[in-house]
């Protein structure tokens, strides 16, 4: 059983629809798992373990009577961002609000695809920082190494996956926030397109444009299968088995920042990359997008003014670290018609992206710039120096959430300390498809998921 908790979400699903298993026996061995790890990784803030075996029971009992759903049975993990029926949404800090009464919306349609909702897993303070820690929660750590964050804000769900607790969880990005933790981690998962699933019942623009939900897995098959659910429709995980056509591919070096100096190792993932996409039959040359500095001051815009209308709605903003409290009062100073020319400012953009994608179809970019921190290493900094010390660490990031493109954050290899590296795969909205696609042949001959962090 041990060893279908790594097989990943997809292939769990088939080992209960064959019968290889049932669902409360792999719930089981998913809570003892969560448990053993708990005092070391610190993963989850809440584990449902009585409903999910409520849920796991009633989803066998759906099994044998010969329902077929796509994720009938498999446990999953939300982010401690979406609601959860009976449970607050702390978003790394104290709870500001009451249980929820209902699920949110994507997490209604994974129990609609059949998933056993597992628990919530811990995030930064109101999901703000690429590093999962927090005063009231503690630090989450990297399955990989311990003593390195295992990024964020969507660090504790790429943490369960990558310590085999689960095969499948939900992220959400509003700067890098599924793509940090997954490169940092070695997990496959996905910046979805701007609206393609739904925020409810948050603001359909959260951050201003900037934030979506979106999943991460073990596998590409893993997430295919997730985003089936999450989007409503079909198809996303059929694409997973279609061998794309020969793609162009534009590697980037350059940042709206210029280029930065990358980690030996980070640079190798992405020329490693490139070379493996060329054996694949894909064209591979240099070419930077036609965006110069233009997408930062937009994104920064954003951002704070997204952030300062987050913490507005709480009723008790003086439970914030002083930190947060800092950058949502700097967010209130943004002028609204400054606002306003930061997101008309985006149509700039997509115009110049149009004459660049009819000779490119995916652009190659790296992820993080080196190592991620160790943890604790902004544990008291100040809001400018946090943020001076990890914008250097991730500016291939951002740009794509200003224009709110679908990216795959694509696991490569190791460091030489044992730490995941990664590169990202960025297309056109609504490209999930091909993306799935181009990141599955990849998977297909540079496989990662059968490496195990010793735990």
């Amino acid at each position: 059983m041990d060893e279908l908790l790594w097989a990943g979400a997809d292939a769990q699903v088939r080992a209960l629809r064959d019968g290889w298993t049932t669902a409360p026996e792999l719930l089981e061995s998913v809570l003892r798992r969560a448990d053993d790890l708990a005092g070391t990784l610190n993963i989850f803030r809440t584990v449902y373990a009585e409903c999910a075996r409520e849920e796991a029971k009633a989803a066998q009992r759906r099994i044998d009577a010969g329902e077929r759903l796509p994720l009938l049975g498999v446990p999953v993990a939300v982010k401690d961002d979406l609601d959860v029926a009976g449970d607050f949404t702390a978003q790394g800090g104290r709870p500001q609000f009451p249980v929820a009464e209902k699920d949110s919306a994507a997490v209604a349609l994974l129990r609609a695809a059949g998933a056993v909702i597992v628990g919530h897993t811990r995030t930064p303070e109101r999901c703000l920082w690429p590093f999962t820690e927090s005063k009231t929660a503690g630090a989450t750590r990297n399955p990989w190494h311990p003593a390195h964050t295992p990024g964020g804000s969507s660090g504790g769900s790429a943490a369960a996956i990558a310590a085999g607790i689960v095969g499948a969880a939900t992220g959400s990005d509003g700067g890098g926030s599924i793509r940090i933790p997954a490169a940092a981690c070695g997990v496959f998962a996905l910046k979805t397109s701007r609206g393609l699933v739904s925020t409810e019942p948050r603001p359909a623009e959260g951050w201003q444009g900037l934030s979506t939900i979106g999943p991460m897995g073990r596998r590409v098959a893993d997430v295919g299968l997730v985003l089936d659910a999450l989007a409503d429709t079909r198809g996303y995980r059929a694409a997973v088995d279609t061998v794309p056509e020969p793609t162009r591919v534009a590697l980037s070096w350059r940042t709206p920042l210029g280029v930065p100096s990358l980690a030996p190792a980070w640079r190798r993932a992405v020329l490693d990359a490139a070379d493996t996409l060329r054996s694949l039959g894909h064209r591979v040359v240099e070419a930077d997008p036609p965006l110069g500095a233009r997408p930062t001051p937009q994104f920064v815009i954003r951002y704070l003014r997204g952030v300062a209308e987050d913490v507005a709605r709480l009723p008790h903003p003086q439970w914030l670290e002083a930190r947060t409290r800092h950058i949502a009062a700097v967010g209130s100073r943004v002028p609204d018609r400054v606002l306003r020319w930061a997101r008309a400012a985006e149509a700039d953009l997509h115009a110049r992206m149009a004459g660049f994608l009819t000779h490119h179809d995916v652009i190659l970019q790296p992820s993080w710039t080196r190592t991620p921190p160790e943890v604790g290493l902004f544990r008291s900094s100040s809001l400018i120096t946090t943020w001076l010390g990890v914008t250097a660490r991730i500016p291939y990031f951002p740009t794509w959430n200003v224009l709110g493109y679908p990216v795959a954050a694509l696991p490569v290899g190791h460091d030489g300390r044992g730490l995941p590296v990664g590169v990202q795969l960025i297309a056109p909205p609504g490209s999930e498809k091909l993306l799935l696609s181009l990141s599955a042949q990849f998977e297909g001959v540079r496989p990662w998921a059968h490496r195990r962090p010793a735990l």
